[in-house]
């Protein structure tokens, strides 16, 4: 099947490498007319903060006016902040990481909402994270970015009950983009490739476009009775509890 976005005007954020330019290339292909946004500069990408409100305005203003209203939102973009401990990380590390990664999504949904009610319907799709569900799967301000952004869809679907907007999330396991570039390129490096991924009864890491045609999924009207909803893609590894306890230095218990 193909044009399952024909016609459909969407905004794609973190969309100038990984799962943001996967998607990206993927809605086009299916007909949709994208605005992709990075602070990162590429080929046809808007330079906009994705947790700055008049980044945000202004995203959603520019499609509205120049191609006519809204119809997806992918609320991608986020940072890792890296695995430091609760013990190590800063208040302003937290502040930056819940800035990008939760309010991001947050500035999304209110603003790209009211130009799809206009328009009768709207699909918004926040990327998550396997860590949002539960321990294990990255640091801490970042894990609890995540849960937020779960839990931010869920009260997004009922605040909007009605408008015949859906509001979903994504949570991918382990993915080769640029976040992870380090634990990919350590592997390699260790002669130890055939390592990635292997938590997971696949026993192999993702790939952006895997994670993009989620997104699809969830922006198209193959998901019309999805809302609400965090889709997790992570090959099998939430389906177990994995746990690997790291030693924190002087802080024990």
């Amino acid at each position: 099947m193909t044009g399952r976005l024909q016609g459909r005007i969407a905004i794609v954020t973190g969309a100038a490498s990984g799962i943001g330019k996967a998607a990206a290339t993927l809605f086009r292909a299916e007909g949709a007319t994208v605005v992709a946004a990075d602070v990162t500069p590429g080929e046809d990408i808007v330079i906009a903060d994705a947790g700055r409100e008049e980044d945000v305005m202004r995203l959603v203003n520019s499609a509205a006016t120049t191609h006519g209203g809204l119809d997806i939102f992918f609320a991608n973009a986020g940072i890792s902040g890296g695995l430091a401990s609760i013990f190590e990380q800063t208040p302003q590390d937290w502040q930056e990481i819940l800035r990008v990664n939760l309010i991001g999504p947050f500035l999304a949904i209110k603003h790209a909402a009211p130009v799809m009610k206009a328009r009768g319907k709207g699909s918004i799709v926040c990327t998550a994270s396997v860590a949002g569900l539960r321990a294990g799967a990255g640091g801490p301000a970042y894990s609890a970015s995540k849960a937020g952004v779960i839990s931010l869809v869920e009260i997004a679907a009922t605040q909007l009950a009605g408008a015949n907007i859906r509001v979903n999330a994504i949570c991918p396991g382990l993915i080769e983009t640029g976040m992870t570039k380090g634990i990919y390129d350590n592997a390699r490096a260790a002669g130890k490739e055939d390592m990635i991924g292997h938590l997971n009864p696949l026993k192999r890491g993702g790939e952006p476009d895997e994670i993009a045609r989620a997104a699809l999924f969830l922006a198209s009207d193959d998901s019309s009775y999805v809302n609400g909803h965090a889709l997790v893609v992570d090959g099998g590894l939430s389906c177990s509890h994995p746990f690997y306890r790291q030693d924190y230095g002087r802080t024990a218990f």
